[in-house]
């Protein structure tokens, strides 16, 4: 079976909408969207404090809802999450108009640190 992860950035609509942002994806989103056949997890992420040194890329979005997708039929995996939206009750605190959502397929296998048997640069 085919492994995607469907990372959805986002940022609430103001600082003073930030905790019900928070609620409503912990209390409500997330277990819609996993509801849905073919999506098996997710978890949430926020920007960190501390960065990668010198990163060039801008940092547009604080939130990361990052979903795994278990599927031989993406496309039918995506039409059921679309038809499902119209029941989902978003909240007015989250900014819907800059969203990003890619859908990303895995391509290898995952790499453990403890699996690495080489010394280490210094």
């Amino acid at each position: 079976m085919a492994k995607y992860i469907f990372p959805v950035y986002t940022n609430p609509t103001s600082p003073q909408q930030e905790a019900e942002f928070n609620r409503w994806y912990d209390e409500h989103h997330l277990a819609d969207v996993i509801d849905v056949p073919g999506f098996v997890a997710a978890t949430r992420y926020r920007l960190a404090t501390t960065q990668f040194a010198n990163n060039p890329a801008p940092l547009t979005h604080r939130y990361l809802a990052l979903y795994e997708i278990e599927t031989d039929d993406l496309p039918g995996t995506m039409r059921a999450l679309l038809e499902r939206i119209p029941s989902m009750v978003p909240s007015e605190a989250i900014d819907l108009a800059h969203m990003n959502a890619p859908v990303l397929e895995q391509i290898g296998g995952r790499l453990l640190a403890e699996d690495v048997r080489r010394a280490r640069r210094r």
